[in-house]
C-alpha cells in the first residue's frame, strides 16, 4: 500500500479532520485503486468507517490528485466530526478513464466493476487496526448509489458491511431486476421527486419489495444533487441526449441530513 500526505487545504471545499491522505490498494480486476482516506477527527469517539462511492464525474483526471468535489468534502466535514473515518475510492482516474456521466459506452458499470471496487474498499478497511467489529457503512450518489445496490444484490462478505447509504440511485432492471435482488444488511434511499436525471419511481418500487429492510426518504419537488451544499439548480444536456435538472434544494439536504445522521448512529 502507498501513501501519500497531501495539502488537502488546496483540494477541499471545506476544511475536514487533520491527517487525510490519498492511499492505494488493489481492486478485485486487478487495478490499483487510488483512494482518498479522511480519518475521523479528533477528541470524538470512534465509529465505523463510511465507504462513499463518488457520482458519474469520478474524483479526478488521472494525472491530478485526488480531490473531494464540495458534494463529498461537505459530507467529509460532516461525518469525521462525529467519529467515522470515511475512505473515497476513485474508480474511474485509477484506470485511466474519465467521468461516466451520460456515457453508456463508459467500461465502469456499477453492476459490475464498480460493485468490485465497493467490495475491495470494504476489505481493505476490515483489515485496518482499531476498526469497529461488525463491517462498515456504504454510502454513494448517483452512480456510486447504484453501486450501492449493486453490492448489496452481490451479497458482500458477511461481517464486512453494517448498513448502506444510496442518495438518487439509478434503479434499472439491470441492477435490480431480478426478483433474487434483496438488502442483506439495512439500507436507506434518498430521492428526489423532481429528479430526472435518476427517476425515483423505480426505486420506490424497489423499496417496497423489502420494506423490512429499506427506508425510503422521498423528498418533493428536490431534483438530483439536492444534498450538495451550494450549487444553485441548473440544466445539462448529455452526451447521451438528455436534459438533466441538478442541484441543491436547502429542505431536502437538511432533512437528508438528519436522516443520515440518525440511520448512522442507530447502528
Amino acid at each position: 500500500m502507498i501513501r501519500a500526505a497531501l495539502a488537502v487545504a488546496a483540494l477541499l471545499a471545506l476544511p475536514i479532520a487533520a491527517g487525510a491522505e490519498e492511499i492505494s490498494f488493489p481492486a478485485e480486476d486487478g487495478a490499483t485503486l487510488r483512494a482518498f482516506h479522511v480519518p475521523a477527527a479528533s477528541g470524538v469517539p470512534r465509529r465505523p468507517t463510511v465507504v462513499a462511492l463518488h457520482g458519474c464525474g469520478g474524483l479526478a483526471r488521472p494525472d491530478q490528485p485526488l480531490r473531494l468535489p464540495a458534494r463529498e468534502a461537505d459530507w467529509a466535514a460532516r461525518l469525521t466530526a462525529l467519529g467515522h473515518p470515511m475512505l473515497f475510492p476513485d474508480s474511474f482516474g485509477s484506470r485511466g478513464l474519465g467521468e461516466a456521466c451520460g456515457r453508456a459506452d463508459h467500461p465502469m458499470r456499477s453492476e459490475a466493476r464498480r460493485a468490485g471496487d465497493a467490495r475491495a474498499a470494504l476489505a481493505w478497511v476490515a483489515g485496518q487496526p482499531g476498526e469497529a467489529p461488525g463491517g462498515a457503512f456504504l454510502i454513494g450518489w448517483s452512480h456510486g448509489g447504484s453501486t450501492v445496490l449493486a453490492t448489496l444484490g452481490g451479497a458482500p462478505r458477511e461481517g464486512m458491511l453494517r448498513g448502506a447509504i444510496a442518495f438518487y440511485p439509478g434503479c434499472g432492471a439491470t441492477l435490480t431486476g431480478s426478483p433474487d435482488w434483496a438488502a442483506p444488511v439495512p439500507l436507506l434511499m434518498l430521492l428526489g421527486g423532481a429528479d430526472d436525471w435518476t427517476p425515483a419511481r423505480r426505486c420506490v418500487a424497489l423499496a417496497e419489495r423489502a420494506p423490512a429492510r429499506v427506508e425510503l426518504r422521498l423528498f418533493a419537488g428536490a431534483h438530483h444533487m439536492f444534498d450538495h451544499p451550494t450549487q444553485a439548480p441548473r440544466t445539462r444536456s448529455l452526451p447521451n441526449g438528455q436534459t438533466v435538472t441538478f442541484g441543491a434544494d436547502p429542505a431536502a439536504r437538511e432533512a437528508a441530513i438528519a436522516a443520515v445522521t440518525g440511520f448512522l448512529a442507530a447502528r
